[in-house]
């Protein structure tokens, strides 16, 4: 399973990719803000920044909720970096515009999936990765998990090659049952990533041999 991080905190991508396990960033408006960084101009500086701090896929979210205002910004994006993943929404626009930029050769990413039905255009369309959000879902009284299954099944049923990119990660529990149900991708904050290095074991063993070994001098 490839490990996304879902942030525009360039020091959290720089630990991530120190780690030796981040395959790609992703990142939205959203999280843009948070970081304050406003305005198109740095927004745009700030994708190039994420795209030279990592080798992977970076996903770049338009704002146009419109077909036309979709493939202008989604072709901007797409021509800022190799790296650049053009980020589409889940609505009928949307279908269309993953459609043109699959036929162009551009790599998209479905966000804001929230049913197997969607999953299922996202892919006839061509979507490089649908992104399901499973902790959205948690929120809301409706397994998330359940979701990332019954789009595995569909998927496998009919040998799509768009990947399933678990999206709202929230916690080390959700990226281990994902990686369990088959999972191609999961984005989540680092605290999760960092969190499956915790065993109160692994603690307790190393200060054991720690302490064994400075008895021994």
């Amino acid at each position: 399973m490839k490990f996304f991080i879902d942030t525009a905190n360039l020091d959290q991508i720089r630990e991530a990719e120190a780690l030796g396990v981040l395959d790609g960033v992703t990142t939205n408006p959203s999280l843009m803000a948070k970081e304050g960084i406003t305005g198109e101009k740095n927004i745009i500086q700030h994708y190039v920044d994420i795209c030279e701090l990592v080798e992977g896929d970076v996903s770049a979210e338009v704002i146009a909720v419109d077909f036309e205002g979709m493939v202008k910004e989604g072709e901007a994006l797409a021509a800022l970096h190799p790296q650049i993943v053009v980020k589409i929404p889940m609505i009928e626009e949307g279908i269309k515009a993953l459609k043109y930029f699959s036929d162009a050769g551009i790599k998209t990413n479905c966000t804001l999936v929230f049913s197997t039905g969607q999953a299922l255009l996202a892919a006839k369309a061509g979507a490089t990765y649908v992104s399901p959000f499973i902790g959205r879902l948690d929120d809301n009284s409706t397994d998330g998990l359940e979701l990332i299954e019954d789009i595995r099944l569909v998927y496998d049923n009919y040998a799509y090659e768009t990947e399933i990119l678990a999206a709202s990660v929230r916690h080390t529990m959700h990226i281990v049952n994902c990686a369990k149900i088959g999972a191609d991708v999961m984005t989540g904050p680092l605290s999760a990533i960092k969190g499956l290095l915790n065993h109160p074991l692994t603690d307790i063993g190393l200060a054991k041999f720690l302490a064994d070994h400075k008895k021994g001098n």
